[in-house]
């Protein structure tokens, strides 16, 4: 696990410092948000500028004998263009979970933040033709701010890599390739999305999407989600999404959310 962690921290401290001296100009364009999908952009958030992205989730998981229903109230990251290639990234979320067994709710309801999320994006490269715009991203998981529900006794980790290709003036496609750690495991968790959008109009998109991992030792994890963004102006955008697992665990995922980037 720390052979891995070393190798992607010092990949990032490279690619930091190749950034910092090949920087271009940049100006604000039409906002580009990570959410509502799994699937991360390549692009960063403008030098000087903060963009908050947040939003409400529900999730219904488990077999037909034990579930867990989700509620997630407060999602929330906040993105800063700290130099024309790269942003630092804070996140947070608040949930309660509610168990049932085969229907009859129990009491121990947990509630409480989750750990930290702190880390950075790089723009790695430009899109040039058939090869695609190219972003790194890596985050650490701290558990010093968690609920005691939510509070793992060691410090998470993620890599991956984010590549978008222009398909058409309205279509592109992206996906992400990368690892996490978590959960109090050393297990290698391998992350991959791939995902579809399409802008019906200006200001409405729509997009669908496959995304999991691949635990080391455990059972792969497959899900599908589909949503739609409209944006309000080029700073301000609405999302929802509806999903679910292919394979088993997740039978259902709602979400909804705001992006706002400041200054206008």
């Amino acid at each position: 696990m720390q052979f891995y962690k070393n190798i992607s921290l010092t990949f990032f401290v490279g690619l930091i410092f190749n950034a910092a001296f090949s920087q271009k100009k940049t100006t604000p364009e039409t906002l580009v948000t990570d959410r509502p999908d799994q699937t991360e952009s390549p692009s960063v958030v403008p030098k000087g500028y903060l963009q908050i992205e947040t939003g409400g989730l529900y999730e219904d998981a488990g077999e037909k004998v034990l579930k867990q229903k989700t509620t997630t109230f407060n999602t929330t990251l906040l993105r800063y263009g700290l130099l024309n290639n790269l942003e630092i990234r804070v996140g947070w979320d608040f949930s309660e979970v509610k168990t049932e067994n085969n229907g009859v709710k129990l009491d121990n309801v947990a509630t409480g933040l989750s750990p930290l999320l702190v880390g950075a994006k790089l723009a790695v490269t430009e899109e040039k033709g058939i090869l695609p715009e190219i972003g790194f991203l890596a985050h650490l998981y701290l558990p010093f701010i968690a609920g005691n529900d939510f509070k793992p006794q060691t410090t998470g980790a993620d890599f991956r890599f984010s590549f978008a290709h222009t398909l058409t003036n309205k279509s592109g496609l992206s996906y992400n390739l990368g690892a996490s750690w978590g959960d109090d495991s050393s297990e290698v968790s391998y992350i991959y999305t791939l995902s579809y959008g399409y802008s019906i109009i200006k200001k409405l998109s729509v997009y669908a999407e496959l995304y999991g991992n691949l635990p080391e030792n455990n059972t792969a994890n497959h899900f599908w989600d589909a949503g739609i963004t409209y944006l309000l102006s080029n700073s301000v955008q609405l999302d929802a999404t509806v999903g679910t697992g292919i394979s088993k665990g997740q039978n259902l995922l709602l979400s909804a959310g705001l992006s706002v980037r400041l200054p206008n």
